[in-house]
């Protein structure tokens, strides 16, 4: 008989899970469920074929997971920032579909207020409702400890871009998406990067700054002081008109939103991109492709991070004992018309 531990995607082990008994059974893990609980409308030969693959994997479900399972709504609170930023927005949107694909409902709540203390009335609101989970997609960098400290009767996951890590946080790797694309402003040959950075206590802000600095001090290329906007075109654009832009410049912007208005406001002070200065995006908008010029980005998967959001709900509730730290998901470097050598 086959051990109870399986092969994890890094190469480390781990005790078999439902999503493992489901894999092997060749159904989904609502069905493992419904056999272990002892549910109906599961054919004989299906409850055959998972029983038989919970035998091989020797899995054992939670009790806790079990005793709840009469008790659960199959409602989701998700709490989203009230503003309308590309990354959060698709987040909540690729989450929502991966939440309806597993038959949960979602019940979703635009925190108006960023501060922490308003997020935790709002999560207070949502326990309250009896939801099975709470999916939290921060956006100020004191949220987590916040929610944290509160006394949680169900799981909460946490979609941040913070540095530290947790078997309820899944994240895109922000910090070495920013070292890429100073990377590849570098090997162009630009040996002067600003940043135009988001704002201060954004976790996703944070983690951008962070890989501009290092790739910038691994090279030895001059470290100035990052400049902010709000993630806005119009706070691009102010910000555009500013900068102090030498021969041979390159900016890193902390998202395609500040990046639209940063080419404007470019164009209004005479400068060519990437003749004159080179400008490097971050999320791959829709509309990045399509700018004049086409916008060289930095490529965040929001589809599969919704997908990872609810596998991890869906193994807090069902195998809590089983939620494992996850790796950040990668990041995708995409090339355009906005970047090229410096020309002196």
């Amino acid at each position: 008989m086959s051990d109870s531990r399986v092969t994890a995607d890094d190469g480390s082990t781990r005790a078999a899970n439902i999503f493992d008994v489901a894999r092997l059974a060749g159904v989904s893990h609502q069905t493992v469920s419904r056999v272990i609980n002892d549910l109906p409308n599961v054919r004989p030969a299906t409850r055959a074929r998972v029983e038989q693959a919970i035998a091989q994997l020797r899995y054992s479900p939670s009790p806790a997971a079990r005793a709840l399972v009469t008790r659960r709504t199959r409602t989701i609170g998700l709490v989203t920032p009230g503003v309308p930023d590309y990354g959060p927005t698709s987040i909540a949107t690729h989450f929502n579909i991966a939440a309806r694909a597993a038959r949960y409902s979602v019940d979703t709540v635009s925190a108006v207020d960023p501060d922490p203390a308003a997020i935790k009335g709002v999560v207070e609101g949502l326990l309250r409702q009896r939801v099975d989970a709470v999916v939290l997609i921060v956006v100020d960098i004191g949220v987590l400890e916040v929610v944290r400290g509160l006394d949680l009767s169900v799981p909460l996951v946490a979609a941040t871009s913070a540095a530290r890590r947790g078997p309820h946080i899944v994240s895109i790797d922000q910090y070495r998406g920013a070292r890429s694309a100073v990377r590849h402003l570098a090997e162009l040959g630009h040996t002067r990067i600003l940043h135009l950075a988001g704002p201060t206590r954004a976790p996703d802000a944070v983690e951008r700054i962070r890989g501009w600095r290092d790739e910038l001090a691994e090279r030895r290329l001059e470290i100035l002081e990052p400049h902010h906007g709000d993630w806005s075109a119009a706070s691009g654009h102010q910000v555009g008109l500013e900068l102090d832009i030498e021969p041979g410049s390159a900016v890193f912007a902390g998202n395609d939103h500040m990046s639209i208005g940063l080419l404007s406001a470019l164009r209004e002070r005479g400068l060519r991109v990437p003749e004159d200065v080179s400008v490097v995006g971050f999320d791959d908008v829709p509309e990045a492709g399509f700018l004049y010029p086409p916008l060289t980005t930095v490529r965040q998967d929001f589809g599969t991070l919704g997908e990872l959001i609810m596998q991890k709900v869906l193994i807090s509730v069902e195998e809590p004992d089983s939620v494992t730290e996850d790796t950040p998901l990668p990041t995708h470097l995409i090339v355009r018309e906005s970047t090229s050598a410096p020309r002196m």
